[in-house]
């Protein structure tokens, strides 16, 4: 390494010039002018941070990146990805130069922002900033209560650490003081976030928006802060970073004051953040780096650099498994399967019985499987913002320090938050992790479950109090759209059963599916078991027909059900024959052949009764009795009546639509 001890910009910059900081440097920005599109300026910059942590303090190896004790490294800017591609690529991932000059092209391991299961080496997909802070909060929370659940005194199998990078965009997102706020309430000392503060935003300056004391804010969270004030100089960012790992009692910030753009014509400037420095620009940052190779060619030096004889501790840790396996077979053999093997939610359960016309809210019976199901089943857990009480949704002892064996996880107020560490902890394995909330704060956590959807992770997200028979609450609290939107997002589940056992098939669904999160919305107020229900089995949620009928079909969910079977009795009475069809998930109905799903919705004109906006139904129905407005405050039969959901006033809605019939 070459000790350059002159002004680099008015800067004092030692270390600039070193050979594996400027490879890693030049491959994210090359990578980037050939897409002419990227965000070059975090690699200038941190290139030298993130060759030290991933050469010296990160545990990993190359050759198995999904070894379940590796130190789990996050991006949350993931902007910046090429920052870390390069860096897994000079590492030895299975990543080829060929792999990087495919940067933001589709298809390609390298998309714009890291996606999990696209890219060895990638952990979390983080697009939106603030979520790689929260799913590293998850994911150094599943470490501690694994450790507690599946480590003998002498032969620890979890031990691993997770880093997360970071910057002042993260830092501006509610979610990540939701996050960090929690992490220090929980005192997740493996967990270190790495905060380069660069006080440059893609706007401008930071100080446009932001100047608050990052420093003073962590330490009340229960934060140990450190400082980096050089990232340039290797000895200082081995210290300080030696510093966070031997933390204790509390997660650790390190800020880091770097220079965005260094070397190149923006060097400081927000210019440097979002777009290719272009050919000009390029080669004078080559020029003032010292840089002479072409494009994507990285000097023997460099790779020697990145790849040293280092020992990744995988052969440590096999050692401890065999030992473990040989001092504890049962525990052991649970580590196996749900750590090593995966194997999550897969075991049977034995359903609560719920009786004919019993009156029970789908919360209550759900909550009732939720134990059942756990007591079978070790590795569901999960917790509520808040509202435990009233999801019904507590297991056994709360999840905190000092011991973090316990299976009820208490998020606070905090939506955002808890679904995106939920989503940490799913993509850490182990777990079957659940969120639960009101209906209606579902578009506090939409992002993370988005995110959850995009990455297929095994998640349930139980949201309660799900329509206008709230009831006194009123609009605020009472969802409408909410549906219909949850509905629109690809790639998740959502499952409005219209009784207890219906809930009861919903929640093994979502146990044993393993391509995504399932939403189940369920009822604040008591509903009747139906005797339709009686032989129900998770192959009956894309629909069910409860009651035959030649001159239409009623089609609903949830608490609507029971209320088109009263509505079919009052039309029967006046000669008009309605059948009555539950589909508990509009995408599982969408699901089942063509043939199959008009056989099942029967005659037509086929109705969708719903106490929710009518947005997405007319791919199935003919009409639909919803809402096309906010509701109102009041008792819930005062407001159900209001809004025309009562027997009677959608028994009157059928006929209109039936020609007065």
């Amino acid at each position: 390494m070459t000790d350059h001890k002159q002004d680099f910009g008015g800067l004092r910059a030692p270390y600039i010039f070193d050979v594996a900081s400027n490879a890693l440097r030049f491959l994210a920005v090359d990578a980037v002018e050939l897409a002419n599109s990227g965000h070059p300026g975090t690699p200038l910059a941190m290139a030298p941070v993130i060759y030290r942590l991933f050469t010296r303090f990160l545990r990993h190896d190359p050759a198995r990146p999904d070894w379940a004790d590796r130190d789990r490294f996050v991006l949350s800017g993931g902007h910046a990805s090429m920052l870390l591609y390069g860096a897994l690529h000079l590492n030895g991932y299975d990543l080829t130069l060929e792999d990087l000059k495919q940067f933001r092209r589709y298809p390609s391991r390298c998309p714009g922002h890291p996606e999990r299961g696209m890219t060895p080496g990638v952990e979390v997909t983080t697009g939106p900033l603030g979520q790689g802070v929260a799913n590293a909060v998850g994911l150094a929370l599943a470490e501690r209560m694994a450790a507690d659940q599946f480590n003998v005194a002498s032969a620890p199998v979890v031990d691993h650490r997770t880093w997360v990078l970071c910057g002042d965009g993260d830092m501006m997102e509610g979610i990540a003081s939701e996050a960090c706020s929690l992490a220090g309430h929980l005192r997740l000392e493996k967990l270190t976030i790495l905060y380069d503060s660069n006080a440059v935003t893609l706007d401008g300056p930071s100080e446009l928006s932001f100047n608050e004391e990052v420093a003073a804010r962590y330490l009340a969270y229960g934060f140990r802060v450190l400082r980096i004030t050089d990232v340039d100089d290797f000895d200082q960012v081995d210290a300080v970073l030696t510093m966070a790992t031997q933390t204790r009692g509390q997660p650790t910030l390190v800020i880091m004051n770097s220079h965005i753009g260094i070397g190149s014509p923006f060097h400081d400037d927000h210019r440097s953040h979002g777009a290719a420095l272009g050919a000009e620009a390029v080669l004078s940052t080559r020029e003032q780096l010292q840089w002479p190779h072409p494009p994507f060619v990285v000097p023997e030096e460099a790779y020697s650099a990145w790849r040293p004889d280092r020992d990744t501790g995988y052969a440590a840790w096999k050692e401890r498994c065999d030992e473990a396996s040989r001092i504890d077979p049962p525990r052991w053999e649970e580590f196996q399967r749900r750590v090593l093997d995966g194997h999550l939610g897969r075991a049977e359960f034995e359903w609560p019985t719920f009786d004919d016309g019993a009156s029970i809210s789908t919360r209550v019976a759900l909550g009732k499987s939720l134990r059942a199901a756990a007591a079978v089943i070790p590795e569901i857990l999960g917790g509520a913002a808040d509202v435990e009480s009233s999801t019904e949704t507590r297991l056994d002892t709360q999840v905190t320090w000092p011991t973090y064996a316990g299976r009820d996880i208490y998020f606070g107020v905090r939506e955002h938050a808890m679904a995106a560490i939920t989503n940490g902890i799913a993509a850490h394995g182990g777990f079957l992790p659940f969120a639960s909330t009101f209906f209606v704060f579902s578009d506090y956590l939409k992002p993370a479950l988005r995110l959850s959807s995009i990455m297929e992770l095994h998640t349930l997200f139980i949201f309660t109090h799900d329509s206008i028979a709230l009831g006194e609450d009123g609009t605020t609290h009472q969802p409408v759209e909410q549906l219909a939107g949850l509905r629109a997002m690809p790639g998740i589940v959502v499952l409005r059963p219209a009784d207890a056992r219906e809930t009861a098939a919903s929640l093994a669904f979502a146990l044993g599916r393993q391509d995504g999160p399932t939403t189940l919305v369920l009822s604040r107020q008591a509903l009747p078991v139906l005797a339709g229900t009686k032989h129900i089995d998770t192959a009956s949620l894309a629909g069910h027909r409860l009651q035959q009928g030649k001159d239409a079909t009623l089609v609903a969910t949830g608490s609507e059900v029971s209320l088109a079977l009263s509505a079919a009795e009052l039309l029967l009475a006046d000669g008009i024959e309605a059948g009555v069809v539950s589909v508990p998930s509009l995408e599982l109905l969408r699901n089942l052949p063509v043939t199959d799903r008009d056989e099942l919705l029967g005659a037509v004109p086929r109705i969708a009764v719903e106490a929710a906006s009518a947005f997405g139904w007319y791919e199935f129905v003919d009409a639909v009795i919803g809402m096309n407005r906010f509701g109102g405050s009041g008792p819930k039969d005062e407001v159900l009546e209001a809004f025309g959901f009562t027997p009677r006033q959608v028994a009157g809605s059928v006929r209109e639509i039936l020609g007065g019939k």
